[in-house]
Parts: structure tokens; C-alpha cells; sequence
């Protein structure tokens, strides 16, 4: 019997390995990881470069083990959406109804996201497909897993870092996602990980024990599960490997699925103790945030923090389920949807069964299913100290009193979020202000 999350042995859709990776040593690795996979009989390598965007030109290469095909796509709106929809997702379609087309391996441009690219696939409608009707690539294929490989040296300064992807001349001027974001997210979405780690004459002068210790405390609890193959160099990528690596993606592993914001936070089993400074920190209460003194909390996790992330509920936004978000030094917060409790009773029996299960179990009669959960996972802070702060951010007992018997005066207080939020503030660090167009780092949708 397949296993619940696995695919069905039914399933004829063609599987689709996604490879992705941010630029410099990672990005070689997807290269070689490519590679060796487009070895296996059956298999074929789609890869848009990307590097020519800005003026409107895409490379496109469709490789086989004995066979290169290389086009020059010329898009009217020079953008990665119009690269997916235009191109990348009607050519799945088409491969997909090749008798020789066992696989398809998708190797990823570091300005691809793999969230994104996998969320496509599933919901985006693809028309004009010869033989096929018209709707979403998923129709065709399936992604059978998404692989990342990271740069063992440099990708925890990556992630905890503040850099934008144009300040590192990655992404243009008008882009405002981080460096930290990239990383953090394509590790995150990963089913499996190769981690890069050069061996240079600085490395070997420093502590690498320690260091790759505290890489891997990261990645066992930002991916539990997922397995990991540490290699020296990209040419250590072999057929073998790689292969290996594929079958050993847990049967519940996610495999492009899009995470839902009224989930379990902490998926699979990672460790709850510390390890080299890491730790998982999590945060529950069943009374709202002060937003103004929530806004004077958040640097707690913008220091020494991978990445925090949960649903929270804020007093002057009673119905709404906000979703905040960090990765690194950058921290932003979207909405997801509003509480069970806020719905009329013909949405709330529309709701997904799941969601209304796990709500029943925590209900409240005043407050529904209004609630805080965090999970933060530290690798240089005190997380005594990020407790103490979120707890500071809490209504007191008289406030939360007005919350339940008063909300049109809870709703005049001062609140610096207003729909949208992005730490550091774009608007001066102005309480009040809120940012405009900001999103979550996963878009609204969660």
C-alpha cells in the first residue's frame, strides 16, 4: 500500500524534480546535480537562464542524455511570472506527452523561487497546449521533489543577514526580497539538501567541526526529515548520489505543496532541545497582542534569529489572522484569512474540516479560536529573553477586558500595522504609518 502522502501508484502524471539555488557555489551545484541526473535514461533537463531578464531575453536549454536544444526567448514584459506562464509551463505541459519522457528536472535560476515555480504548476491555468485542455501544468506532471543545494560556508550568514538581493546586484533595484528571504525560503521548501562545503586553506584554519555542527542543527529543525548529503565540491555530485538522495525523501515529505498558515507550525519531528546555540522557541497565549508595543518587541527577532514565523492575533484586528514572518535581519507580516470565530456560519461550514478539528480542541468560549502561536528558531539569541518580550507585547488583564467587552475602543489604539508591515519600516520607523503593497515573504495567499 502507497503511503498517505506519497504518490498513488495511479498517479501517470510525468514527476518533476525542481533543483534550486542561490547564486556562486550553490548555483554550480544545482549545474552538476542537473547533470547527473539528465544521465538516467528517460530523463530531461529544462533550464531558463535568466541572467538577461532585465532586457526582456531568456535562455532556454532542453537537455537529454545524448541531446542539447537551445532557444532564445524574446518576453514582451521581461519578468520571472511571464517566464513561468509564458514558456516554462506550457513546455511541461508538451513534455509530458512524450512516450519518452519518463522525468522531468527542473534546474532552477537563482531568481526562481521553488515556492513559486511548484504553486504555479499546481493553480496557474495553462491554455493553448496542443492535444490538452486547457488548465494548470499539474494536470500533466507532478513534483516528485524539490532539492536545494546551499553553500555550507556562507549560507547561514545568508540567512541571517539584511542584504537585499539588489544591494548583492542579484535582483533589480525595484525588487525589495533579501537575500535572507531566498535562503531561508529554498531551504525551507526543500524535501532533500545538498550542502556544498569547500574546503579552502581559510576553512581549514577554522573550527569546520563547529561550524558544519551548527549548519546541520539548522537544517534538522528548518527541514526535520529532509536528508541531507554533505560533499566537498560540486564534482562530488554523482549519479549515485543524487539518485541515492531522491529515494531517501520521507513518503510525507511536502513535495511542492504550499504550506497552509492554519497548520501545525513545526512539521515532522525536529529536536526541541538545543544544539550549538540552536534552538526551536515556541510561543503560545490565548490573549492578543498590544500592536503598538507588539511593533516595539519585534527586534528580539531580528537578532540572531534563522527565522520566526506563526499566526498572530492582534486586538485591533479582531476577525483578521495575521501572519508574521522573518528570515534574518528582515521581518514582514500578511494577512491569512480570518478566524474561525469571525466567519458566518455558511463560510464556517465550508472550512477546511481539519482547521475546524484542531480549533474545537482549543475553543474558547469569548475568544473562539483566537490565538498566538511563534515558532522562532535561534541560533545566537536567548530565547528566555525573546519569551520575555513577547509576553511584555501581550494585553494586560484590564486591556484584555476592553477586547472582550469594548472592542470599538480597543479599536482607536495606536496600531503601526495597519494591513501590511515590513521590519526595518520603510516609512522611518513611524508608528502608524503602515507600509503599502508590503507582503508576506509567501505572498498573501497563505
Amino acid at each position: 500500500m502507497a503511503a498517505a502522502d506519497s504518490p498513488p501508484e495511479s498517479d501517470r502524471r510525468t514527476p518533476v524534480v525542481v533543483l534550486a539555488g542561490f547564486a556562486g557555489l550553490a548555483a554550480t551545484g544545482v549545474d552538476r546535480a542537473a547533470a547527473v541526473l539528465g544521465m538516467a535514461p528517460g530523463t530531461i533537463v529544462v533550464r531558463h537562464d535568466l541572467t538577461q531578464l532585465r532586457e526582456g531575453i531568456v535562455h532556454r536549454t532542453v537537455r537529454t542524455a545524448t541531446r542539447e536544444t537551445s532557444a532564445v526567448l524574446e518576453l514582451a514584459h521581461g519578468c520571472v511570472s511571464c517566464t513561468l506562464r509564458m514558456d516554462l509551463l506550457p513546455l511541461l505541459r508538451t513534455l509530458s506527452q512524450r512516450e519518452s519522457v519518463d522525468r522531468i528536472v527542473l534546474a532552477l535560476d537563482p531568481a526562481f523561487e521553488a515556492e513559486a515555480v511548484c504553486q504555479a504548476i499546481e493553480h496557474v491555468v495553462v491554455a493553448g497546449v496542443h492535444g490538452r485542455i486547457d488548465g494548470p501544468a499539474g494536470r500533466d506532471v507532478r513534483v516528485d521533489a524539490v532539492v536545494t543545494c546551499l553553500d555550507a560556508g556562507a549560507w547561514l550568514a545568508d540567512a541571517t543577514g539584511d542584504d537585499t538581493l539588489a544591494e548583492r546586484g542579484l535582483a533589480a533595484a525595484d525588487d525589495d526580497r533579501t537575500v535572507a528571504q531566498v535562503a531561508v525560503g529554498q531551504v525551507d521548501f526543500a524535501d532533500a539538501v545538498i550542502a556544498l562545503a569547500a574546503v579552502t586553506p581559510e576553512a581549514l584554519l577554522a573550527d569546520m567541526a563547529v561550524d558544519r555542527g551548527k549548519l546541520a542543527a539548522v537544517l534538522a529543525r528548518l527541514v526535520p526529515g529532509a536528508p541531507i548529503a554533505w560533499v566537498d565540491e560540486p564534482d562530488s555530485i554523482t549519479p549515485a548520489l543524487a539518485e541515492t538522495l531522491l529515494t531517501r525523501v520521507p513518503a510525507d515529505s511536502r513535495r511542492g505543496r504550499i504550506f497552509d498558515a492554519h497548520a501545525p507550525l513545526l512539521r515532522g519531528r525536529p529536536p526541541l532541545t538545543g544544539d550549538y546555540g540552536v534552538e526551536l522557541v515556541e510561543f503560545a497565549a490565548a490573549r492578543p497582542f498590544h500592536p503598538a508595543r507588539l511593533h516595539q518587541a519585534l527586534d528580539v527577532l531580528l537578532e540572531g534569529v534563522v527565522t520566526a514565523r506563526g499566526r498572530v492575533w492582534l486586538a485591533t484586528q479582531p476577525d483578521e489572522v495575521v501572519w508574521l514572518e522573518s528570515a534574518g535581519g528582515g521581518l514582514r507580516v500578511g494577512g491569512a484569512g480570518r478566524w474561525l470565530a469571525a466567519l458566518p456560519e455558511e463560510e464556517l461550514a465550508e472550512a477546511d474540516p481539519e482547521r475546524r478539528a484542531m480549533a474545537a480542541l482549543r475553543w474558547d468560549e469569548r475568544f473562539g479560536d483566537r490565538d498566538v502561536s511563534l515558532s522562532i528558531l535561534v541560533h545566537d539569541a536567548d530565547p528566555a529573553e525573546i519569551r520575555e518580550a513577547l509576553h511584555w507585547a501581550l494585553v494586560e488583564d484590564d486591556e484584555l477586558r476592553l477586547v472582550e467587552r469594548a472592542p470599538e475602543r480597543v479599536a482607536q489604539w495606536e496600531d503601526p500595522f495597519g494591513e501590511w508591515h515590513a521590519d526595518p519600516c520603510a516609512n522611518g520607523d513611524q508608528p502608524g504609518q503602515p507600509v503599502e503593497d508590503a507582503k508576506s515573504p509567501r505572498g498573501e495567499a497563505k
